[in-house]
């Protein structure tokens, strides 16, 4: 059963690399199992294009942070115009994401005491922004103290703002997957210390074959 991972889309080539690397790794652990690469929006090959390649049964998981309109809306349409008839979508892979977040902003070197906020790309979603906040709660609770929320794109406040007001030394936290436009905003906001996207972290991997193993059980069982 061919496994779709489909990321956001960015002209930048390193969220490509990012991506395709992300790939590689799931496409190691699975063995022989197909992994292909799509994209929701700006990059080819999209989903349809993909699903149109493929021969059998494929679980198409999104890599994405949070359920927003690409998730709910782009995604779905794309695997309908594909005409595939047999397509799992999953959920998306941000939920289990948290300690990965934790890890880039260490890296990047936070320290106790640092005002931190939490970067996220912003949807016009209120769901997806309902998950942030969800992020920013649980960031909030590994790192000992309040974390704001801003956002690089759609959502309002924007990053740089909230920087901007937040006193003290400031720690940003990119809930991002690849670098590319949102990370350059966040990058730019003034901060002291700003974390990497995500990346091929190893959270990352797990969180994809997951998501591939339980719409396989799915499956299965069906």
């Amino acid at each position: 059963m061919t496994l779709v991972l489909v990321a956001h889309g960015t002209r930048d080539p390193a969220g490509a690399v990012v991506v395709e690397e992300i790939a590689a790794l799931v496409r190691a652990r699975l063995g022989g199992v197909p992994v292909r690469v799509a994209y929701a929006d700006v990059r080819q090959p999209d989903v349809t294009a993909v699903l149109g390649s493929v021969h059998g049964p494929a679980v198409v998981v999104p890599a994405f942070l949070a359920a927003g309109y690409h998730v709910r809306v782009d995604i779905p349409a794309q695997v309908e115009a594909s005409g595939q008839g047999d397509v799992t979508v999953t959920a998306p892979i941000g939920p289990a994401l948290v300690p990965a977040l934790v890890a880039r902003l260490e890296e990047a070197g936070w320290e106790p005491g640092d005002a931190v906020v939490l970067a996220a790309a912003g949807s016009s979603d209120p769901r997806a922004l309902a998950e942030v906040g969800k992020v920013a709660q649980a960031l909030s609770r590994r790192v000992g103290g309040p974390v704001r929320i801003g956002y690089a794109a759609t959502a309002s406040p924007h990053i740089s703002d909230v920087v901007a007001s937040t006193p003290g030394r400031v720690a940003v936290a990119s809930w991002l997957l690849a670098p590319g436009l949102f990370h350059r905003a966040v990058a730019s906001s003034g901060a002291a210390v700003v974390a990497a996207p995500i990346g091929a972290h190893l959270r990352v991997v797990e969180a994809v074959l997951l998501r591939y193993y339980q719409a396989r059980c799915l499956e299965d069982v069906a």
